[in-house]
């Protein structure tokens, strides 16, 4: 993966530190469904079951989107399908933006000949793309995923829990000093293209 330097000093603080946890960190994530392919998710600290996140996924007639929102309701970062893109790729911005200058990182199908959906993940700064930044290793049936960031070192790990009944609630695990706004962003994008399918 690539050795570039990544934001504010600690190589696993992509959105901010301020979703870095000391300790390993716990979340579950749950996903409802509403009308015309509309859903939300929900993301808490599973030890304690305090609220972090909603992502909402917000249709409009040109175009669709998913937004994270903090505990208070405030974006966090926005997540865009690129369109006409070879391989599915989803770009990151700041809160709502859609600027090309407010890109936090991207993330694409690994290979146009893969039968699982492995993600490339890929730093605002790298603009050459020749190695990711971040590796997401799903299983064929993205039950399952694994996250390396650099150095190629686990970072954190997701499953779908109660599989055979359903596929809307997501145990995650991650390793500590790790940004979990991150990962959920990651898991996000990982179910959208798991959906589009």
């Amino acid at each position: 993966m690539s050795s570039l330097q990544m934001p504010f000093g600690n190589p696993n603080a992509v959105i901010s530190p301020n979703y870095c946890a000391p300790q390993p960190f716990q979340l579950s994530m749950k996903k409802k469904h509403y009308f015309l392919s509309s859903r939300e998710y929900e993301v808490k600290d599973d030890k304690y079951g305090r609220f972090l996140f909603k992502v909402k996924r917000i249709n409009s007639f040109f175009s669709s989107k998913v937004v994270i929102y903090d505990a208070v309701g405030n974006p966090i970062v926005t997540l865009r399908p690129k369109v006409n893109s070879r391989r599915s790729r989803w770009q990151v911005f700041r809160g709502e933006s859609k600027a090309n200058t407010d890109i936090i990182f991207s993330a694409r199908i690994s290979s146009s000949f893969q039968f699982n959906r492995n993600l490339d993940v890929f730093l605002q700064n790298n603009i050459g793309e020749k190695i990711c930044d971040f590796k997401m290793k799903a299983s064929n049936s993205a039950n399952t995923c694994d996250i390396y960031g650099p150095s190629s070192l686990l970072i954190a790990q997701m499953k779908r829990k109660g599989i055979f009944f359903g596929r809307n609630h997501f145990m995650v695990s991650v390793k500590p000093n790790v940004d979990y706004a991150f990962i959920v962003a990651l898991i996000v994008i990982l179910d959208e293209i798991v959906n589009s399918d």
